[in-house]
């Protein structure tokens, strides 16, 4: 059986996997309205991988039997305006919950819950791929995004990008 404060913790957490997958409509919704469809679909498949990681938690609870309680979504608090705008918060977003991740790695430490640490390497992991795909957008966008051409080529690229289900077994 879980303790309280890391059954707590991780059900706080699917909440948090949802709301992630709403800001990535949000962002998925703007570059739409911009004519950038690659940039689209690469957070489309980005909510995607929220909305899995959200269903994760919530059958590593069940399995051992946690009641999980669905919060409300908050609407998703992003201030789109320049083509950079989504790719910046998203990546201070994934630092975020990075940041969460680790709180709740800490708290499973600190109670000796081996198996929740287990659990959550796979999560530390992801964590580190997610930091480093939203700062390589920053970084092609900050060298790319004025030329249209150049735009077009990493919008196309993005364009390509599929959604790989995680393959983590509880």
């Amino acid at each position: 059986m879980l303790k309280e404060t890391v059954a707590g913790l991780l059900n706080a957490q699917v909440n948090k996997e949802f709301y992630s997958a709403y800001l990535y409509l949000a962002f998925a919704n703007f570059y739409e309205e911009e004519g950038l469809k690659g940039f689209a679909n690469w957070y489309r498949v980005q909510a995607q991988e929220e909305r899995d990681h959200a269903m994760l938690m919530m059958q590593y609870l069940q399995n051992n039997d946690c009641k999980v309680e669905l919060e409300a979504i908050d609407k998703p608090d992003a201030n789109l305006d320049k083509k950079i705008d989504p790719l910046r918060q998203g990546y201070a977003h994934e630092q975020y919950v990075t940041g969460l991740i680790n709180n709740i790695y800490d708290a499973a430490y600190k109670e000796k819950d081996f198996r929740t640490m287990q659990f959550l390497d796979w999560f530390v992991k992801e964590q580190g791929e997610e930091e480093t795909n939203a700062l390589d957008l920053i970084k092609k966008m900050e060298l790319f995004g004025e030329d249209a051409r150049s735009l077009y080529m990493l919008d196309s690229e993005l364009n390509g990008r599929v959604y790989n289900p995680p393959s983590l077994v509880l």
